[in-house]
């Protein structure tokens, strides 16, 4: 009997870790107003290499909702400590409800592995519908912002990207949507990585266009569940103007690691500190120069606390100015913050120009980073010993400046001598220019002639029969057509040698590429030629993959294993499209 439960154990425990499946369905919160959007989350986690999900998630009935938007992510890792393959595969659904109440929302569906799983059913709370006002009286045109955030677990100071779109069922309204303005809060600090909107994409989901508005950078600076208020624009029409508020997102930010440096205040990123004088002179004491400390890197660059230089008897510190020269990078704001600062030398003779110990944690390597002091050795001098070692040109130099400054010296006027030409007619001149004339008119009379020969020879050539406007665009297109093959080996070089900044840059050369081949200016035309000559299956992966490069491209962190996945993706889709 003791055997026989000591090998259900052991079977048990190698099921456990061999494989494991995790299925949930979560809303943002329970209750929700008349005007609130209804966001669900789907996630699904496979712990094992092993573990094939062979069906797509099976949603429960939801008539009692309008979808307005939805959009999903997968990622891959491996654990380092059990050396076991992670998938997880995360979807978000954002409903609009249709009447009041209790809903219930029912289970998700998925099989894996010849196994059917299921999430547990729960209800919401609708309070009282609100009738909405439509820009044109018409609840058919109304307009949605939705902000989506995909990496919802950060560090404390790390920074995540936010996406803003703008949903609505006509396509006219998206662009009156103006006056963005991005969610201000103590414990969090946002940036703007660009408000250039993007093609409106009229395939939308619930028969809605959608359109990228803005996207941005949110750093929150405390730990724990960090909720990210909602993004605000208006809707202007030619009677009213109407305010709209997207959805709130709710942030799991995780605690810094322990043993951080004395010298550690809230830099998270990766940074290098350095100090420098700009004075060309020689410093002098008791008179003021300039000192720099210069922070450069990528992370929460704008945010940070910098290193101040550090007090001492030998010199005299007045407060800095700040400059900042930032700009949005793949794992933060990017660039450099300056602070200059204006000292005063207490002696002459040697001394050291220290700044604060300064210390940062590295989130790629989850590790702290002690930086340590910057010195500056200055060597000062007295006055006495300043003009000791001037040249004599300079102590003239001097001199002549000080005696031009203060003393009143008479203006000298001087006058202009001007040499008078003798009026004379030039007949040689008249004469070149006359047979300059002469010659151009008789290469004029040579041109024509020559111009009418050619034109009775091309006339008596028998013409060659034009085809028809389809073998014509088919020759053009020919003409046209570049060797993909070398883009797909130029972008391998680029992934291998992990330059994905110029990855992203030629993979929109070769879209360019490809689109004018078909003589297609902009994505929603080509998707919509694709769908015509291609199939709609072709055009739904080629809207799929335009989406998936933009989450790529703007991903704080970017994986080697999810671009190569990306670029297969690329060369499969672009070959077909390209025969």
């Amino acid at each position: 009997m003791q055997n026989k439960w000591i090998y259900i154990l052991l079977t048990l425990a190698s099921v456990i870790t061999y494989g494991q499946v995790n299925l949930t369905l979560d809303a943002d919160k329970n209750e929700y107003g008349g005007k609130d959007i209804v966001n669900l989350t789907i996630v699904l986690e496979l712990n094992g290499s092993d573990l094939v999900q062979q069906t797509g998630f099976q949603l429960p009935d939801l008539s009692k909702f309008n979808i307005i938007g939805s959009g999903s992510v997968t990622n891959t890792v491996i654990d380092p400590a059990t050396n076991t393959l992670i998938t997880q595969k995360v979807s978000r659904i954002a409903l609009e409800p249709k009447k009041k109440g209790k809903i219930k929302i029912g289970s998700v569906l998925v099989t894996v592995n010849n196994k059917i799983y299921k999430t547990e059913p729960f209800d919401v709370n609708i309070r009282d519908i609100v009738d909405k006002r439509s820009l044109a009286s018409n609840t058919s045109n109304e307009v949605y912002l939705n902000m989506e955030i995909e990496d919802r677990e950060v560090y404390q100071d790390q920074p995540t990207i936010a996406v803003l779109k703008v949903y609505s069922r006509n396509m006219d309204n998206l662009r009156k949507v103006k006056n963005i303005r991005l969610p201000q809060q103590d414990n969090i600090n946002v940036h703007p990585i660009n408000f250039a909107k993007s093609e409106i994409d009229p395939s939308g989901n619930g028969n809605m266009a959608s359109q990228v508005l803005a996207m941005f950078m949110v750093f929150p600076n405390e730990a724990g569940y960090v909720e990210v208020p909602g993004v605000s624009a208006s809707v202007s029409s030619y009677s009213h103007k109407n305010k709209i508020v997207s959805n709130k997102v709710k942030l799991n930010v995780r605690k810094l690691p322990e043993g951080a440096p004395e010298s550690f205040k809230n830099a998270v990123g990766n940074f290098n500190v350095s100090v420098y004088g700009t004075s060309k002179e020689k410093p002098e004491a008791k008179k003021p120069m300039n000192v720099v400390v210069k922070v450069a890197g990528e992370g929460n660059l704008p945010d940070l606390e910098l290193p101040k230089i550090a007090a001492s008897p030998d010199y005299e510190i007045f407060a800095p100015k700040i400059t900042t020269k930032v700009s949005p990078g793949t794992t933060g704001m990017k660039g450099v913050v300056l602070a200059n600062y204006v000292i005063i030398p207490n002696k002459s003779g040697e001394i050291s120009i220290k700044t604060e110990p300064f210390a940062f944690f590295d989130p790629q390597d989850r590790d702290y980073v002690d930086v340590g002091q910057k010195t500056l050795a200055v060597k000062t001098f007295s006055h006495d010993q300043i003009m000791e070692s001037r040249t004599t040109v300079e102590k003239v130099n001097e001199y002549t400046n000080n005696l031009l400054e203060t003393v009143n010296t008479p203006v000298l006027k001087t006058t202009s001598f001007k040499v008078k030409e003798k009026s004379k007619f030039h007949w040689s001149i008249l004469l070149t220019n006359i047979a300059i004339l002469l010659g151009l008119f008789i290469v004029y009379l040579l041109f024509k002639t020559w111009q009418k020969k050619r034109t009775l020879v091309r006339e008596t050539v028998s013409q060659k029969p034009l085809g028809s406007v389809a073998e014509t665009e088919k020759e053009i297109r020919e003409l046209m057509k570049t060797d993909i093959n070398d883009y797909f080996g130029y972008l391998e070089n680029l992934k291998d040698n992990n330059d994905y900044d110029k990855f992203f840059v030629t993979l929109e050369e070769l879209d360019q590429e490809v689109r004018n081949q078909y003589f297609k200016g902009s994505v929603t035309e080509f998707k919509t030629f694709l769908e015509k000559h291609k199939g709609s299956s072709v055009a739904e992966e080629y809207g799929n993959l335009q989406q998936r490069i933009e989450m790529e491209k703007y991903s704080p962190v970017k994986s080697s294993e999810g671009i190569e996945e990306l670029l297969k993706t690329i060369v499969n889709l672009y070959s077909q499209i390209s025969k």
